[in-house]
């Protein structure tokens, strides 16, 4: 810290740190980026990491992940949450008729593997966990019975009555097949609007758009389910109103019954998947419980989260040797365990389970939305960058001039990433972050 301190280029460093937001883990970059007149070949501007502090350009990691990197996580967040908003309330290349389109927020859940440990309350009033007279002993030698009050942060929450009992190959196994479920579910419901409505498919796809953002969160027993926004719009998207028959109730219906008629089967162990019976449909109003701007904080709420709630890694693991240097939760460790048993399967290598053992099998995107839903998430980069260009060229960092006649020539390479402890300390000082070291791996 005195050594960074003292640095004639303290300044510049401590600029480059906050250029980057934060970021615990930023990426070091070394290289040169040149402008020069397409006519004249003349030289307009040139940048190199030569003369920058260390040698190097220091850039956020813009990871999602807020176990990573709460600083970027922020920014993935907070692009999520006006991605979502904007496709409910207008705003962002969207109309703000959007807003009177019907829409739904839908939560589907993942059947049960087995009793666990859950938090139970009724009119603000803590429950017992599995409270049972005359429970059963399973064959284990475990009674099926829980009669504690837990807290929220109780740590047995989520893990199971008997370990033995659950079924953590079925676990892992929904997991790895739910974006498949997700994707025959948006399929599904089309077609049981479109009957509804007294129209095939491709009559319902002239008149009627489906559009959704969904997002995925883990429960604590380490599955998957999913929140989404569904909303009904013209044939032309958010810009058109839909159909006046096309109602809130009739996607009700829609939802409800694909959610309870597709499945996937994972062929090569014969085993069925299908969403829980635990289905919330609600529908989404400007005022009230659930309002536009509730729904869309709580789907980018869930945007930069991961498994941390079980208690697992958030990073790649691969063998049984290295799984036992990580000091995990139980839990945790037999469904990780589990993944990389059935990932050594050839039948099952289309699941790539050991290259997502960390995720507990779950390989798909946390959230994602159609086409047609609202803005994207690059075209909101694409403007944060036009925007901090544009800051650079009224403070005389970048020249003024044309695109059509510049020629950018740049060469970068990666020169390693993160802080040292030191400048972990200063940069929390600077940015006013919380300090949390990010090690890599597990003996750190």
């Amino acid at each position: 810290m005195i050594t960074r301190l003292h640095d004639p280029n303290y300044d510049r460093w401590a600029h480059q740190i906050t250029r980057t937001g934060g970021c615990r883990q930023p990426i070091h970059l070394r290289g040169k980026i040149e402008h020069y007149d397409r006519a004249t070949g003349r030289l307009l501007h040139r940048y190199s990491t030569h003369t920058e502090p260390d040698g190097v350009l220091r850039v956020p990691c813009k990871t999602r992940r807020a176990s990573r990197c709460p600083a970027c996580a922020e920014t993935y967040r907070a692009d999520t949450y006006q991605l979502v908003r904007a496709g409910l309330v207008g705003g962002k290349g969207v109309p703000e008729t959007v807003a009177a389109h019907p829409a739904l927020f839908v939560t589907l859940t993942a059947p049960s593997f087995g009793a666990v440990h859950v938090r139970r309350e009724r009119n603000g009033k803590v429950l017992p966990c599995h409270a049972r007279r005359n429970a059963e002993t399973c064959l284990h030698g475990h009674v099926m019975s829980c009669k504690a009050r837990h807290a929220a942060d109780d740590p047995c929450l989520g893990e199971p009555l008997c370990p033995d009992c659950y079924d953590y190959e079925g676990s892992v196994l929904f997991n790895a097949v739910a974006p498949e479920l997700w994707r025959r579910f948006t399929e599904a419901l089309r077609r049981r609007f479109a009957r509804l409505s007294g129209l095939t498919l491709r009559e319902l796809r002239q008149q009627l758009t489906i559009s959704f953002a969904k997002v995925a969160e883990y429960q604590r027993r380490g599955v998957v389910h999913f929140h989404a926004v569904i909303r009904l719009d013209g044939p032309n998207g958010p810009t058109s109103p839909p159909p006046a028959w096309a109602t809130a109730d009739a996607l009700t219906q829609a939802v409800q019954h694909a959610a309870s008629a597709i499945t996937v089967e994972v062929e090569p162990l014969a085993r069925i998947f299908r969403w829980g019976t635990q289905l919330d449909v609600r529908p989404i109003t400007m005022n009230g419980d659930l309002t536009e701007q509730a729904v869309a904080a709580y789907i980018a709420k869930y945007a930069t989260k991961a498994a941390e709630c079980v208690g697992t890694l958030d990073r790649r693991i691969h063998t049984l040797e290295e799984l036992a240097l990580y000091p995990l939760r139980e839990h945790a460790r037999r469904l990780i365990a589990e993944c990389l048993r059935l990932g050594a399967l050839h039948d099952l290598a289309d699941l790539r389970l050991t290259q997502w053992a960390h995720m507990l099998g779950f390989r798909g995107h946390f959230s994602t939305k159609s086409r047609r839903y609202s803005t994207t998430l690059g075209a909101l980069r694409a403007a944060r960058q036009e925007h901090q260009r544009a800051e650079e060229i009224t403070t005389g960092r970048l020249p003024l001039f044309e695109e059509d006649t510049v020629l950018v020539i740049a060469h970068w390479e990666y020169a390693g990433k993160g802080l040292s402890l030191g400048d972990q300390l200063l940069a929390a000082a600077i940015t006013g972050t919380s300090l949390s070291y990010v090690g890599g791996g597990p003996d750190e």
